[in-house]
């Protein structure tokens, strides 16, 4: 598919809007989910997303962060986020590598 049949690129913002609250907040309820899963199987997590909300909407690190945790992620961490083991991190690794654009 080319970037001109890409029906995503169609997609009305209001509805790609409504998807990706959807997508937030169940990220935020499935706080048992860790980033270093989520980037080991998917190449991103949380914090790309926040990343990704920082260079679209052109706000702060701290204040996009904030959006997608829906509290500082400061405090996210320390209630939710556990220490990565070696094979997390390996898995990590290995499955952003897959992110590279050729």
């Amino acid at each position: 598919m080319t970037a001109e049949t890409d029906t995503l690129d169609t997609l009305d913002d209001a509805v790609a809007a409504k998807a990706f609250r959807r997508l937030i907040r169940h990220l935020r309820h499935r706080d048992d989910a860790q980033n270093i899963d989520l980037m080991g199987l998917a190449g991103f997590c949380r914090n790309c997303l926040s990343d990704w909300v920082e260079d679209a909407g052109g706000l702060s690190k701290d204040a996009a962060r904030e959006t997608v945790y829906g509290m500082p992620y400061a405090e996210w961490k320390a209630h939710h986020q556990g220490d990565a083991t070696p094979e997390q991190l390996e898995r990590m690794k290995e499955s952003v590598a897959k992110n590279a654009v050729d």
